[in-house]
């Protein structure tokens, strides 16, 4: 056998695989109780079960705990869909998580109205701007967040005056909300073009 079939071998094993990047989704008609429950509440909040929560559907308890924060910010929030992805952008480019980046690299522009430009430059750590005051605060304060710096006293009088404490705290759970599904989706190896099952 040749050296490189072994290496092949080795790399495409697909034991190291599931349907969604590393793991292993259980068909909804099989789910056990706790899991059907929680994967049709988050369907019922949310209209489908996005990204992350086809792995958290794992851990139901905390499914159905943390899937109404993502609800929240595509319903609630006193943040634009526009802010919402800036600061999404950022985090998500910032931890390198491809498939979260890919796929809001594509929200942002179609949802969020930015322009693809200013969208990659998020993703990818690059300095930008925007017109809008309030969407320059978000990103500013995103980046300076993102980069664990400390926010300076006058950009936090900035965000606090224009986006008030709710738009501040918005951005910063947000940012958290998204750490959390980086992370997710960094653990299980999901790559930009996974799909996963059909559910």
């Amino acid at each position: 056998m040749n050296p490189s079939d072994d290496i092949k071998a080795l790399l495409e094993n697909p034991d190291d695989f599931g349907t969604f990047g590393r793991f292993v989704e259980t068909p909804v008609d099989e789910m056990p109780p706790a899991q059907r429950e929680a994967f049709d509440f988050t369907r019922n909040l949310r209209g489908l079960v996005p990204g992350p929560h086809k792995i958290w559907v794992a851990n139901p308890a905390l499914l159905t705990l943390i899937a109404p924060i993502g609800a929240y910010f595509q319903t609630a929030s006193t943040l634009s869909k526009a802010e919402i992805e800036i600061a999404t952008c950022v985090i998500c480019g910032h931890w390198a998580a491809a498939y979260s980046s890919f796929e809001h690299e594509k929200i942002a522009e179609i949802l969020g109205g930015l322009a693809a430009d200013k969208v990659e430059a998020l993703i990818a750590g690059l300095p930008t701007w925007f017109d809008n005051p309030r969407q320059q605060l978000v990103y500013e304060l995103s980046v300076a967040l993102a980069a664990a710096n400390v926010v300076p006293q006058g950009l936090f009088r900035r965000a606090q005056r224009l986006l008030g404490d709710a738009g501040v705290v918005d951005v910063t759970v947000l940012m958290g909300w998204f750490s959390a599904v980086s992370f997710t989706l960094m653990a299980y190896d999901v790559p930009s073009n996974a799909v996963g099952l059909d559910q």
